[in-house]
């Protein structure tokens, strides 16, 4: 297998730990020291389960046992498609334990996604529920054997295993397990948007990702006494980290998973659970906001609401905490690392219109022109990055790897910013092909690449367009092949091809014809860019 290898120089290593950013930690050691420091509180808590700490701890080591039974070896990476469930804890710390590679992949994925993920990464493994609103995950698992063959290994968490391995989550005889990793040792596999298709596969290790978790906690008031709300995807980075599930794990507070985060079910929680604070994607911030005066739950207890995935209108900042009563933090962060907060103590407009500063004094960032330069402390430009918690290479991808960091280290984000006093950064948008639907990261080549497979296609463009409610949505611009396909029934086709359903265009214009310079040439990103403002002028 192509190693997984996270590695900064030798001496930026060496100051990172002088000053304490990386302790030497890992996701066994402090779940173990938490369930000797608190082993009759609460940890997890869903829909059916009420975990204590050392009952987490015991679900885990007993999963850890039935993965090596199972025949997984420690080094083997697993794809994870849970949904928020207290599996999903038992499942990932008993890989952890194991000492093999988690790779998250999200509930709404298809076989196309999981399938690109599992054989870029070398997955032999595959966890999955049995089923989650109303989709077959065991019959995905049988198509992603027949697809990728290497993935010898399907565990069911949660559900009828059917022919599979259902998840140990009680010891069965004596264990014995393998030592912890190395603190350095990659941890486990993040996605990320892919600016030319399918994502990329981040590897993060236990130093660095504990450290920002660790930092998140601080900054955004995570004790022993918190109660965090996973109200999107566990899997997702932002949920996970800012200060997220892991934050509030590491801190010895409580977690509660929310199978959905529509207030009709997100409510009850709060207000039964006492939360304290959860994170929320912009769409979903506006939706509660909307949908909270005319309710009748305590959400008294809610102290602060992260936002972030996607920028926030300042407008819609302004209102948080008059209509939820809680403290607003602006959240800009990326899978890849650099993580930006407002903080608390932030005047109010500062917190309202810009998404935050970073983390870590030694989270080093650049605002750069086209053309490499460094531009007015006010003035947008590219944002690059390099510090304690930021990726320096994907994983088994040369091509991306050439694209998206210098020689020196520094990561290209992909975002465009505007840096102001005090390291306060404002988000404007993406330099490249992205859409950034709801906080989910689309790649337009992607997307065209399915449309143009449809035998009813000439050619495709797929553009971000603004959007109050996603932030963008997605249009696709369509020149037909023949008789003109209805745009219903090419949503539908594309649904069919095992995509994840917000890659799907929101919208499809057909086109008689693309312009084209003099030459008869126009570059994919022109083309697009053309597209979205002769729409936008039309409206």
């Amino acid at each position: 297998m192509i190693p997984l290898r996270q590695a900064w120089p030798e001496d930026v290593a060496r100051r990172y730990r002088e000053k304490g950013y990386w302790t030497g930690e890992t996701f066994s050691g402090f779940l173990r020291r938490k369930a000797v420091e608190r082993p009759d509180a609460e940890a997890i808590i869903d829909r059916e389960r009420r975990w204590t700490y050392a009952e987490l701890l015991a679900r885990a080591e007993a999963a850890a046992a039935g993965f090596l039974r199972a025949g997984l070896r420690p080094g083997d990476r697993v794809v994870v498609q849970l949904p928020n469930i207290a599996e999903f804890f038992a499942a990932v710390f008993g890989l952890f334990r194991a000492g093999m590679v988690p790779l998250y992949a999200l509930p709404a994925h298809r076989i196309t996604e999981i399938a690109h993920f599992a054989r870029t990464s070398e997955a032999v493994g595959y966890v999955i529920a049995e089923r989650h609103d109303g989709f077959d995950y065991c019959q995905q698992a049988r198509a992603l054997r027949a697809e990728v063959p290497a993935v010898r290994h399907v565990v069911v968490a949660s559900g009828d295993a059917e022919e599979f391995i259902l998840l140990a989550t009680e010891q069965h005889g004596e264990a014995v397990l393998p030592p912890d990793a190395t603190p350095s040792d990659v941890a486990f596999i993040q996605i990320s948007g892919g600016s030319t298709g399918l994502s990329k596969l981040i590897s993060r290790t236990h130093d660095d990702y504990l450290y920002s978790c660790r930092a998140s906690n601080e900054i955004c008031g995570v004790t022993e006494n918190s109660v965090f709300l996973v109200a999107l995807p566990a899997a997702h980075n932002f949920p996970m980290s800012s200060p997220g599930h892991i934050g509030a794990l590491h801190a010895g507070a409580k977690v509660v998973l929310s199978p959905s985060p529509s207030p009709d079910v997100a409510f009850p929680l709060i207000e039964r659970e006492k939360v304290t604070i959860t994170g929320l994607v912009p769409p979903l911030a506006l939706l509660w906001m909307q949908a909270a005066p005319g309710r009748g739950e305590d959400l008294s207890s809610l102290d602060v609401l992260l936002v972030g995935g996607a920028k926030f209108a300042e407008e819609a900042a302004r209102r948080v905490r008059p209509v939820l009563g809680c403290q607003l933090q602006q959240v800009f962060g990326m899978a890849e690392g650099l993580v930006n907060y407002t903080r608390q103590d932030d005047p109010e407009e500062i917190i309202v219109s810009t998404q935050g500063r970073p983390i870590s004094p030694d989270d080093e960032v650049l605002v750069l022109d086209d053309g490499g330069n460094p531009v007015p402390e006010g003035q947008p430009g590219h944002l690059l990055t390099r510090g304690p918690y930021t990726i320096r290479n994907y994983h088994n991808d040369d091509a991306a790897n050439a694209r998206s960091f210098t020689e020196d280290g520094f990561y290209r984000t992909g975002d465009i910013v505007r840096r102001l006093p005090g390291g306060y950064l404002e988000v404007r948008g993406r330099a490249g092909d992205h859409i950034n639907r709801a906080g989910e990261k689309i790649s337009a080549e992607e997307v065209e690449n399915h449309l143009l497979a449809h035998p009813g296609v000439f050619d495709a463009a797929i553009v971000s367009i603004p959007d109050p409610y996603l932030g963008e949505r997605s249009c696709a611009f369509v020149i037909a092949q023949g008789e003109k396909t209805r745009a219903a029934v090419l949503k539908h086709w594309m649904r069919q091809r095992g995509i994840a359903e917000f890659k799907v265009p929101d919208q499809i214009v057909f086109v008689e014809a693309f312009a084209t310079t003099a030459a008869g040439k126009i570059s994919r990103k022109e083309l697009r860019a053309r597209l979205r403002d002769q729409f936008l002028q039309q409206r």
